[in-house]
């Protein structure tokens, strides 16, 4: 079974990214219910439809490409639980690739990065750069599937 292994945390302070590969995204949602969510990603290089099951810090991950027209066909059913960001690659010292991602639209200001692991013990020893901020791997309002029906950005401080 695919997986995905990552750990997400809100920034600090953007780090300079010269020469970083930045993408335009844009999200729809079809499903967000329990552990599961269907969406779909359009970037300049193309469409994907993705399946996510599970929660925390390891779930399952599936992935395949969309043609134009199968992404124009199932884009409508998104509406209302859409998102923009600018993801940018950033190299880290260890190898790692950081996904910087920068918020638009009704959430401008919310910045948010990624790290993808090989292994959930990998995952427990990185040691975030000094410009990572807050751990938020595990809290829903700041998984994207709860960030495209929000109006404005989430607090750092956790909900009740």
């Amino acid at each position: 079974m695919p997986s995905e292994i990552e750990r997400k945390f809100l920034v600090d302070r953007v780090p300079g990214t010269g020469g970083a590969v930045s993408t335009a995204i844009s999200q729809g949602y079809l499903t967000r219910g329990g552990d599961s969510e269907v969406r779909i990603r359009r970037t300049p290089e193309g469409s994907t439809l993705t399946v996510k099951h599970g929660g925390g810090l390891e779930r399952a991950e599936y992935e395949t490409a969309l043609s134009e027209e199968q992404c124009a066909a199932l884009w409508p059913a998104t509406e209302g639980a859409r998102l923009t960001k600018v993801r940018t690659e950033v190299p880290l010292e260890d190898g790692r690739t950081a996904y910087l991602d920068t918020y638009e639209g009704a959430l401008a200001g919310l910045r948010t990065v990624e790290v993808e692991f090989g292994s959930t013990a990998e995952a427990a020893a990185f040691e975030p750069p000094d410009w990572f901020g807050t751990d938020v791997t595990g809290r829903s309002e700041f998984k994207n599937r709860s960030l495209c029906l929000r109006s404005t950005p989430p607090t750092e401080e956790p909900t009740a």
